[in-house]
């Protein structure tokens, strides 16, 4: 019965194919070093020095710094509106004039006015009290 199996001793094979691998780990190495040369030259001819800090022009900052008469005079006529609508949400329509007091009050902190955190207070009062207090009278 014919297997199709070669019968022949494997001694013979095995040195063949030590030899291929001697052979190929070789080539491998001598192709590595030569293309690690080339490399190496490549890089010694084509290398420049860096010099873009040194010639560039200085970068502006994306933002001003207010001057002290600025921080405290900007948001003062924002202030003040957002305090009038905070004052009118307690008698009218205390949920829209009150939310829009308080905004206001906000972006008026946001540019230096202390008369925001009033505008933030006193809406903030007219909402609670318009929502809490006033659908029991």
């Amino acid at each position: 019965m014919d297997t199709g199996y070669s019968t022949e001793s494997k001694q013979d094979v095995i040195p063949l194919t030590e030899e291929c691998d001697n052979h190929y780990q070789e080539e491998a190495a001598t192709a590595v070093a030569e293309h690690s040369q080339e490399m190496i030259a490549d890089r010694e001819e084509s290398y420049h020095e860096e010099a873009a800090a040194e010639i560039a022009a200085p970068v502006t900052p994306a933002f001003r710094r207010r001057s002290a008469k600025e921080s405290t005079t900007e948001g003062r006529g924002l202030a003040y509106s957002a305090l009038a609508l905070s004052i009118l949400s307690l008698f009218i329509l205390p949920v829209l004039f009150g939310a829009a007091g308080i905004v206001l009050g906000f972006i008026a902190r946001r540019r230096g006015s202390a008369i925001g955190n009033w505008a933030i207070g006193i809406g903030t009062i007219a909402i609670l009290v318009g929502i809490l207090i006033l659908p029991f009278f």
